[in-house]
């Protein structure tokens, strides 16, 4: 009703505005008695023909969609100086991979990697001994303890290698570089994060084998547990002697396979490390909007960065391999999906970036070049454009100065009688948020109506299906309204509409950029850039469009003056997509494509933005409606049919389906948690037990709700299996209970088990935590009702061991005052499998990837 009435208003705007313009002095002869008058020409001579306008602008889309793949394909630009070896680095790759997965604890994280890199470390000192750089090796087994987001982590253990190269006089600086060989159960960890280990090697060895000593040092981090919670980076930056001399950080990590490495945060602040990436990078890919969207939380992930940033106090690098995250963290991250270009162009970059740091006078003293941020971006990944913030602010703000220029002289046109341009671009504007708004809700109900009818995350498998079908939605809506408004101002100068919808896109463009500037993201630089652009080309257009209207010339200079902008965007629609995309099959918590649905709607509408105006001045769009309204139909009904399947197996691009299974010990069962959200609707036809009518929920009177490892009640199921019995169980001990002086109980455990266990307490009713003691961490007090501690050791670790104190309540009931749960996870050896997890692992279908192994759940009260 509320929309209806909005439609009347400016559908009355609109009319009060054309008939003022209806009268025109130009048209009428005057009383002196003129015998000629001059005929004008029709207006649909100046307007453009629908076939052309739709072919111009598909044109435009493909030119530009060609040459970002092209320049995504494109690993390496040029020749390669040949002072980083790609073979050796992947000997390296697939060496260190070929032992499996290697989870912390385990023998092959533990001993076998670490001894072959030991020893590869010491062939690289043993060649370069009488160079004028010298190599020390040092490894560590740090035990610590720090808070986490929503718990608290403890490790014991843990295996570090650094490597120091320095001049053999010594040095007082050092730069850090970081990568992890550690991986998650079940993943051989190529691309997360071999490969990056394999680079620093080569890079190690290129650096070692330099002819000049280095001004500053370099201490190569292999760590060895990144993938428990960042401890191995912690037992470092806080306890190694040599973490006190690092002034700056390189990371390398993964959340894809293969392809490019992105720079995708830096700092905080310290500008001078992105202008010596912008410097010295061979093959740049850099983005402040990536940075900005990571730092943001909405990517479920993190990386020693932050390890660094928060308990180091150190700025730094963090690139990462970000394409083909359908298959991060599975059985199918392997060498041979990682191209050799792509660890050439990585070893590349990396090289040059240390061996410019190293040499650099701001490494020295890295505080006084410590403050503002900087704006950078690359272009097709050929060079990188890196400025301070405080320029790009003044840049932002000189774009909407003119922007607002050029609009109040148009207010001021002395055809703006009665303010007449004012309140037509008041009235275009409504309009357009309008069509936005009608738009998005409408492809967001398709989205929701698609989940209802089972067939959630049906482009999976091929993501151009969900631009098909939401994208023709999404423009088919929008070019549907505007062609009704467009009805509404008549066949009256429609060029002027036209221009006057240019210069709605060019409002609304321009507001973005005031207020991302003035919120402070450097971000801004991309409506900047679209509003820059096409202000430019309008006005060095004025005349043709004048003289020709929307002329085939006008329309094609008119694109290639928008292309630099949208060729950029284009570029980040990819790495949006490109990250999120794999990112939703990994999520179980809300209907996935209503958020793509959006991300695409959205895409649509910035995309078109710049292009709103070309319905104005098109004859017709009635084809172009009819066009997609077919292709939207026959993807709603094929998506409908069930023809597009989410997953695969194919080798040349697997999409997996991931599935969580353990055997645990609680109810002797198999317990089972889907970690998208279709779960297991496409299981259950190919193993009818697991179905919704054993799906579990959540026992309130336990900790954690009984589970040894928690997700969302909607995606756990329970299936009866044999009781398992590990052949290291579980040892859990309570040493002694007494009350305090001050009135707290006091309880001291010990626990012996596998390498990776965690410790649930849930207080009863009255009862408080008062203080804890966990390896070497500070007591602290908590007001929550239930916490959780994330434990691992190494090798040889000693008994896990430690106290907290508890307030009791005043009248103590029959269950006492605390649950304590203790749960265990074998994710390696003889314990992780049983035949009957076997038996069940071998039932599920080649397009799923279940990552499993065994667990235990014990629960104490006190």
């Amino acid at each position: 009703m509320q929309s209806g009435t909005n439609i009347r208003r400016i559908k009355a705007c609109l009319q009060n505005n054309v008939s003022e313009r209806n009268y025109d002095p130009e048209d009428q002869c005057g009383t002196n008695g003129c015998s000629v008058v001059k005929k004008k020409p029709e207006v649909s001579f100046y307007l453009l023909h629908e076939g052309v306008g739709v072919a111009l602008v598909t044109v435009f889309i493909l030119v530009l969609w060609g040459l970002v793949h092209l320049s995504l394909q494109q690993l390496v630009f040029g020749k390669t100086t040949g002072e980083f070896n790609a073979v050796r680095a992947r000997k390296h790759l697939e060496r260190i991979t070929s032992v499996g997965p290697r989870p912390v604890g385990s023998r092959e994280n533990e001993v076998l990697t670490v001894n072959f890199l030991l020893e590869q470390i010491e062939h690289i000192k043993a060649i370069s001994a009488s160079g004028p750089n010298s190599v020390t090796v040092d490894v560590q087994r740090p035990t610590g303890s720090y808070k986490i987001p929503g718990g608290f982590t403890s490790y014991c253990k843990v295996s570090n290698i650094a490597v120091r190269l320095e001049p053999k006089a010594g040095a007082q600086h050092l730069m850090l570089a970081n990568c992890h060989f550690d991986t998650v159960a079940n993943s051989p960890g190529a691309s997360d994060d071999a490969v990056s280990c394999a680079v620093m090697l080569e890079v190690l060895r290129s650096l070692a084998n330099l002819s000049t000593p280095l001004r500053h040092g370099v201490v190569f981090l292999f760590n060895g547990a990144e993938e428990t919670l960042l401890q191995a980076s912690h037992g470092f930056i806080t306890q190694h002697p040599w973490a006190k001399q690092v002034r700056a950080f390189i990371n390398l990590e993964a959340v894809g396979v293969g392809g490019k490495e992105l720079v995708f945060q830096t700092g905080p602040e310290n500008p001078w490390l992105i202008q010596a990436y912008n410097h010295a990078a061979k093959h740049p890919f850099a983005s402040v909007v990536g940075q900005e969207i990571f730092q943001s939380r909405l990517i479920p992930s993190d990386t020693d960065f932050r390890i660094y940033r928060d308990f180091g106090n150190i700025p730094g690098i963090d690139l990462a391999f970000i394409e083909n995250g359908f298959i991060y963290h599975t059985k199918y991250d392997t060498p041979d999906r990682i191209l050799t270009d792509s660890i050439q162009r990585a070893g590349d970059n990396i090289l040059a970036v240390l061996k410019h740091l190293v040499m650099s006078k701001e490494l020295a003293d890295s505080s006084e070049y410590a403050h503002g941020n900087m704006v950078f971006f690359d272009l097709l990944g050929m060079v990188v454009v890196a400025y301070p913030e405080h320029v790009g602010t003044i840049i932002n703000y000189m774009t909407a100065l003119a922007t607002f220029l050029y609009l109040f002289k148009k207010c001021f046109h002395p055809s703006n009688m009665g303010g007449r341009y004012v309140n037509e671009l008041a009235c275009a504007t409504v309009a357009v948020i309008l069509s936005w708004s009608v738009t998005l809700l409408t492809v967001v109900f398709i989205a929701f109506v698609v989940s209802l009818m089972g067939r959630s995350m049906f482009w999976y498998n091929n993501f151009y299906t969900c631009m098909f079908m939401y994208g023709s939605a999404a423009t088919g809506m929008m070019v549907l309204f505007h062609t009704l408004s467009k009805n509404l101002y008549g066949g009256v100068r429609r060029l002027e509409v036209g221009e006057l919808y240019f210069d709605v896109s060019l409002l609304l463009w321009c507001g973005a950029l005031v207020y991302f500037t003035a919120i402070g993201l450097c971000s801004a630089y991309v409506p900047m850039l679209m509003v820059a652009f096409p202000l430019a080309t309008k006005l060095l257009l004025a005349r043709e469009f004048k003289l020709r209207g929307a002329s085939v010339k006008y329309s094609v200079l008119y694109q290639l003056g928008l292309a630099l902008p949208y060729v950029h965007f284009m570029f980040l629609i990819w790495l949006v997509f490109e990250v999120f995309t794999p990112t939703l099959g990994r999520s179980n918590t809300y209907p996935p494509d209503v958020f793509l649905a959006t991300i695409v709607t959205l895409t649509i509408l910035f995309f078109s933005s710049f292009f709103l105006h070309f319905i104005y001045l098109a004859r017709s769009t009635k084809w172009l409606l009819a066009g997609l309204g077919t292709v939207f139909t026959v993807f709603l009904l094929l998506v409908s049919c069930g023809m597009f399947f989410p997953y695969t197996a194919d080798p040349s691009g697997p999409r997996p389906k991931r599935v969580f299974i353990q055997v645990e010990s609680r109810d002797s069962g198999l317990w089972i948690n889907s970690v998208d959200y279709t779960g297991m609707q496409h299981i259950t036809p190919i193993i009818p037990e697991i179905n919704d009518t054993i799906m579990t929920n959540c026992q309130e009177d336990r900790p954690f709700c009984g589970y040894p490892w928690f997700r969302s009640d909607k995606s756990n199921w329970y299936l009866p299996a044999p009781e398992v019995f590990p052949k290291s169980p579980v040892e859990f001990q309570l040493l002694s209970k007494e009350e305090t002086k001050w009135g707290t109980v006091k309880m001291t455990f010990e626990v012996k088990g596998p390498s990776h266990m965690s410790l649930y307490l849930m207080l009863h009713q009255g009862a408080s935590l008062s203080s804890w003691w966990f390896g070497d961490a500070t007591p602290q007090l908590y007001l929550a009702r239930e916490y959780s501690i994330f434990y691992t050791h190494g090798l040889d670790a000693p008994a896990w061991n430690f106290w907290f104190e508890i307030q009791p309540p005043r009248e103590e009931g029959p269950e006492g005052m605390i649950s304590v749960a203790i749960s265990s996870h074998y994710y390696f050896g003889e314990d992780q499998r049983t035949v009957q997890l076997d038996d069940m692992l071998q039932r599920f279908p080649k397009w799923a990837f279940p990552s499993s192994w065994v667990s235990t759940y014990h629960m104490y009260r006190y």
